[in-house]
């Protein structure tokens, strides 16, 4: 019988990892999920956590993601999560990020680290000092892959939301169509200037509540409390900032024909998928829609592709959207349970 070691998101992880270093302050984590398909690739995450043990959660979490987004966008690379645990001042030093490098480093490969939420393109240029097995470096020729891995996500995400669109409304022509976005960083700032390029009406929501409002006054926007903005009246709801933020209580409160966001792991819990299947909301899966970073530093860490093919992968997201939603039709299974079946078909879990 597997043990989950105490972690009920302990998902027969290949591999969890604590890494200390006294002298420059580090603690971090980093899970493997899987290495089926290839080496564990996913992005470091930078945050400050009340308690350890909620980063070792999300370790796990966004590492089982990986496995299951790589293996859906047919990259040959298995699933992984680094975690840096920062303070509540978000300290964040050269010292720590060189640290996190040599622990990288120690795992010989097994997983290939590049940004997330709170790290730069620059601090990669850090951690590459001290290994090898990192991604999402500045493109080293014209037209390469490489860079950060955001606006390849934002993309990835606006052709999802016109695909839950066509899906949802009977159309992908966004003029008019209200798209409420909880978190206007990286990923959500990018969406919403493609959505208003479209001519769609916008909401916007971030804890950051002046970027919010500086990016509406750009974009002729509305602006809604973080807390509150995916319960608004809107056609369409886009997660794209933490994760866990469709729960019984929030579900219950949508007033949407559709969820299609790029945060990962929106669901609270893998029964919050047939909650939000029984309301008859469409739901694209995150780890699906939201894959267009990885197509970049992935195909930039094989050295498979430039630039134009990173694009062209990304292209195929809605049809990969478009055969889960068909099949979640024919089986009147929620659309999160078909896509994670494929998944871990995928990695020979199924």
């Amino acid at each position: 019988m597997l043990t989950d070691w105490g972690f009920p998101d302990f998902d027969d992880h290949e591999g969890l990892h604590l890494f200390t270093d006294r002298a420059s302050g580090l603690q971090a984590v980093i899970a493997v999920h899987s290495t089926a398909l290839g080496p564990a690739a996913g992005g470091t995450r930078f945050w400050h956590y009340a308690e350890s043990s909620a980063a070792i959660t999300d370790a796990l979490r966004l590492s089982r993601g990986m496995s299951f987004k790589n293996a859906m966008a047919g990259l040959p690379m298995g699933g992984g999560k680094g975690v840096i645990l920062a303070d509540a001042n978000r300290t964040k030093t050269p010292e720590m990020l060189k640290a996190f490098g040599r622990a990288v480093e120690s795992l010989g490969g097994r997983y290939v680290t590049a940004e997330d939420v709170g790290i730069s393109e620059a601090d990669m240029i850090t951690v590459s000092g001290e290994t090898k097995f990192v991604s999402g470096l500045p493109a080293t020729a014209s037209g390469g892959a490489g860079g950060d891995p955001g606006p390849f996500t934002s993309n990835g995400v606006y052709l999802g939301v016109k695909a839950a669109a066509k899906r949802a409304l009977g159309t992908d022509d966004m003029r008019g169509v209200h798209v409420a976005i909880q978190g206007v960083g990286s990923v959500g700032g990018g969406l919403a200037r493609l959505l208003a390029a479209d001519g769609a009406r916008l909401t916007l929501a971030d804890v950051n509540r002046d970027r919010a409002q500086a990016l509406a006054e750009a974009l002729g926007a509305a602006v809604a409390d973080p807390e509150t903005v995916l319960s608004i009246e809107a056609d369409i709801v886009s997660p794209n900032a933490l994760g866990a933020v469709l729960t019984p209580e929030s579900i219950a409160a949508l007033r949407c024909k559709a969820v299609a966001g790029g945060a990962n792991n929106q669901l609270a819990h893998r029964d919050d998928g047939a909650t939000l299947h029984a309301r008859g909301i469409l739901y694209a899966p995150d780890y699906v829609i939201n894959a267009g970073g990885i197509i970049s530093v992935g195909l930039e860490y094989l050295g498979h592709g430039d630039r134009a093919e990173v694009e062209r992968r990304i292209t195929l997201i809605p049809g990969r959207l478009m055969a889960i939603w068909d099949e979640s039709d024919r089986t009147e299974l929620p659309a999160s349970d078909v896509a994670d079946s494929q998944a871990l078909r995928l990695i020979g879990r199924g």
